[in-house]
């Protein structure tokens, strides 16, 4: 046992001065290092997911083959080698919509596992106690993501990935219960949004595994590595006390981890309501839309590149190195995005900051989709995708700061993963609304290349909209103890 366990109190510490990490001991550091590990390494699995899908879907889907047509009675040579070109360039033009489709359809089924895992697990966050429970969500997230990398066909790719979102989904409600009870009442908004902040570094990571010209294949290999992780969490990380007495409450036994029990209650079930319109806001607009931006790209500088001269390996090469240095970026902004949520909201409130989050969002985002490429060329990945990851990413540092504070410790994790995750289920038919809408919408003549993508994603940027409604019903928790 840890000698400087705390004790379980969340009375307001508004008298304390001083920085608030100085209120943290030895073990509150241990912690918040163990959860922020697991959080970076659940987000360098999505990310990783998001540079390999169009690679992927370039090795798991394939046309059948077909002969080009034969010449006509009494055509001319020119004539016919013209009508090859255009049945060619018409086939390619299928098969490149039909990647993209199918690859709409991986990540929803992925964000349906997510969304699955994360209410299975969120109960038993509650249930069978935080550590155990992020123990279970860690070696499920990366066994299943190494065992993607020997997919052989789209279906088997999408089973892999679907159990790979069970773990995933589970581990950010168990984490953030776990930082929330275990930290100082004043400490705690400001290590909730570093906690998530740091997530940001497993998406860096990724993309710089991307860069590096890895394979789809060995990017899911790679992704096993968090594996190791689940020895420090069983060895050492105890549950914490706020957890260890929430089953009884005034001498009266409560059932920890209970959907009925949260929908039960007016109020929390008003709250968890709340909460799942602002989640479904900000994951449609991230999953829906904005970790599309690499294949957007792709579309976008695809031409500039054969324009250039590039074919073959080399404009593969290419094309995948600024696909890794679009995520880089858009998550560098994402850093200072989601830290930028903590500190705002403790002076504007958690309502105000979720409101001028999500209103930058939407703009950012139709400002990439509507304009990447037409001011500076490639240079506009520098400036566009890094002001659009910073207010994307910092609705989800809301999130970490602004779900728990919302529900009593035998719910917390419960209630933060229906917000989180019900939000998914919601958030899955993103992915598949914009390949519908590319490929049946924004198509034909005049759609040609990224202009399909461009209305596509601007169209999906109305979903931001969603999450502004829903905040002038949401309560401001600032400044206010967790429940108990």
């Amino acid at each position: 046992m840890h000698a400087d366990i705390p004790p379980s109190n969340d009375e307001p510490s508004s008298k304390a001065t001083g920085p608030w990490y100085r209120e943290l001991n030895s073990y509150h550091w241990f912690v918040f290092v163990v959860a922020a590990l697991g959080w970076l390494f659940d987000t360098m699995d999505q990310q990783l997911f998001t540079l390999a899908r169009p690679l992927a879907m370039i090795d798991l889907i394939q046309l059948e083959p077909a002969d080009p047509p034969a010449a006509e009675p009494g055509e001319a040579e020119d004539k016919h080698r013209e009508r090859i070109a255009a049945w060619e360039k018409a086939r390619n033009d299928e098969l490149s919509a039909t990647r993209k489709e199918h690859g709409g359809y991986a990540t929803s089924i992925f964000l349906i596992g997510w969304a699955t895992g994360g209410l299975i697990f969120g109960v038993l966050g509650d249930r069978w106690g935080r550590v155990k429970t992020m123990l279970i969500t860690i070696i499920v997230y990366s066994v299943f993501t190494g065992i993607s990398a020997f997919s052989r066909g789209f279906w088997d790719f999408c089973f892999w990935r679907f159990l790979t979102g069970l773990g995933v989904g589970g581990e950010f409600a168990v984490g953030v219960s776990l930082v929330a009870e275990v930290m100082p009442s004043r400490a705690r908004p400001h290590a909730l949004g570093l906690l998530q902040a740091l997530s940001a570094v497993g998406n860096i990571t990724a993309a710089l595994i991307g860069m590096a010209g890895t394979s789809w294949q060995t990017m899911f290999l790679i992704g096993t590595a968090p594996a190791l992780l689940s020895l420090v969490v069983r060895r050492r990380l105890k549950e914490p006390e706020r957890w260890q007495s929430a089953s009884t409450t005034d001498g009266v036994k409560k059932q920890l981890g209970s959907y009925s029990e949260l929908f039960g209650d007016p109020e929390l079930r008003y709250r968890a309501l709340i909460g799942l319109l602002l989640a479904s806001a900000g994951v449609i607009g991230l999953w829906g839309i904005g970790f599309f931006t690499p294949d957007l790209q792709r579309e976008v500088f695809k031409p500039v590149f054969e324009a250039e001269g590039l074919k073959g390996p080399e404009l593969d090469a290419t094309l995948k190195k600024w696909s890794g240095i679009t995520s880089l970026v858009l998550n560098c902004g994402a850093f200072f995005g989601i830290y930028m949520f903590s500190h705002v909201s403790q002076y504007l409130g958690r309502r105000p900051t979720f409101a001028l989050c999500l209103i930058g969002a939407m703009f950012a985002t139709m400002n990439v989709f509507w304009n990447l490429g037409k001011f500076n060329g490639v240079y506009d990945i520098f400036w566009m995708v890094p002001l659009m990851g910073f207010f994307q990413l910092s609705i989800f540092g809301g999130y970490a700061v602004y779900f728990p504070e919302l529900f009593p410790t035998r719910l917390r994790s419960t209630g933060t993963s229906f917000c989180y995750n019900v939000g998914r289920f919601v958030a899955a038919l993103g992915p598949f609304t914009l390949g519908k809408l590319i490929r049946n919408v924004y198509s034909g003549p005049g759609f040609e290349g990224a202009t399909s993508f461009r209305y596509a994603g601007v169209t999906m940027c109305a979903i931001f909209l969603i999450g502004l409604i829903a905040l002038p019903f949401a309560p401001e928790t600032k400044d206010k103890p967790l429940p108990e």
